[in-house]
């Protein structure tokens, strides 16, 4: 049985089985025939495909879906996310993890605080089922694979970066010092920012709370002043590179981005830290603080010198997105402990959820 963990954000889908990691825009459109598919020079090596059939219909995901679909799918309403596109961004993330035309798997998935009791047995329900799904590659050679989701674990979104410290690869304690203390996580996403606590390793109702200060605020900001500038409505999941570079092309006219994402980004930072001290007042017993999760790699250097309290530098081994997925899978093994002893299992019990 496969352990695999799938952190499905309003930005991106982010997935890993313990050996390889998959990070696409969380993006998806009809599938339609390509008449011409080799590049115009050079080759289509390193280039996304992303392609599934889930109940008879076809999909793009990601990139694929991006340059190809004309009616792409993109929301930052949860309730939407979790009923149209979660299970489509879900199977295309899994799909990449599957050798077998016949496979069973244990999924491991994460929700924003505020958005975990109202959706996650409806979320759990929709993944927790056997799929029948085709896969098909750049070459246009198809895959058809059943995959039986027998158990579904839905978690708060920013435990995962806990876990990801805590747990070893195998879902045991390696790192005591994370299941003795006290931590107060600040996990930056797209839409959302979600603070919570692991007071030795147990959730804190208190202390843990979901804002819509996420990243997509800050993009929002650019993407108004480039409509001032130039008159175009610029889709916010096509801001990530133009983002990343500090420039980005309109109808052949270049626009500096780096001062206003400066300000955006310091002005969100603020924003984010404002709120932690706030919801934090009464836990000034906090040993330490993590930031984690895509926003909180870019907002970082701004958020540190605003914080009240000792920040836990993240590992460096990883892109920031993938803390809490690999705690998912971390979690997971903990969960499931397939190929564990008896005592081993016992040894692990110290892991708390929700």
């Amino acid at each position: 049985m496969q352990v695999i963990g799938i952190d499905i954000g309003f930005g991106f889908t982010k997935a890993t089985d313990g050996k390889r990691y998959r990070v696409f825009k969380s993006i998806y459109g009809e599938a339609v025939e390509l008449q011409y598919q080799e590049a115009l020079l050079g080759n289509n090596e390193g280039v996304e495909h992303l392609q599934i059939d889930i109940d008879g219909a076809g999909y793009f995901v990601g990139d694929l879906a991006e340059r190809q679909s004309s009616s792409r799918q993109f929301t930052l309403e949860q309730n939407q996310f979790v009923a149209s596109s979660s299970k489509v961004l879900a199977l295309a993330a899994m799909s990449c993890f599957l050798q077998e035309r016949q496979q069973g798997v244990h999924l491991v998935v994460g929700l924003p605080i505020g958005h975990y009791r109202q959706y996650k047995a409806e979320l759990a329900g929709l993944l927790r089922a056997t799929h029948d799904i085709v896969v098909t590659n750049a070459m246009g050679e198809r895959k058809e694979i059943r995959v039986a989701v027998s158990d579904v674990r839905v978690i708060p979104q920013p435990i995962g970066s806990v876990m990801d410290r805590l747990l070893d690869n195998n879902g045991r304690p390696a790192e005591q010092r994370f299941a003795l203390e006290k931590i107060g996580v600040i996990d930056v996403g797209f839409r959302t920012t979600d603070y919570t606590i692991s007071d030795k390793t147990r959730y804190s109702e208190r202390g843990s709370m979901t804002t819509q200060n996420g990243i997509a605020k800050a993009f929002s900001t650019i993407a108004a002043k480039l409509k001032e500038n130039c008159g175009i409505n610029i889709e916010l999941y096509r801001l990530f590179e133009a983002v990343e570079t500090g420039n980005i092309k309109i109808r052949g006219k270049g626009y500096d981005l780096k001062k206003i994402t400066q300000h955006a980004f310091q002005q969100l930072a603020q924003n984010i830290a404002a709120d932690a001290n706030r919801i934090w007042t009464d836990d000034w017993d906090i040993d330490s603080i993590m930031i984690t999760g895509g926003g909180g790699a870019v907002l970082a250097t701004h958020l540190q010198p605003l914080l009240e309290g000792v920040i836990v530098p993240m590992e460096q081994d990883l892109d920031y997105r993938l803390h809490n997925v690999r705690g998912y899978y971390k979690f997971g093994n903990h969960a499931w402990p397939i190929a564990r002893t008896p005592n081993q299992a016992v040894a692990g019990a110290a892991v708390v959820q929700k």
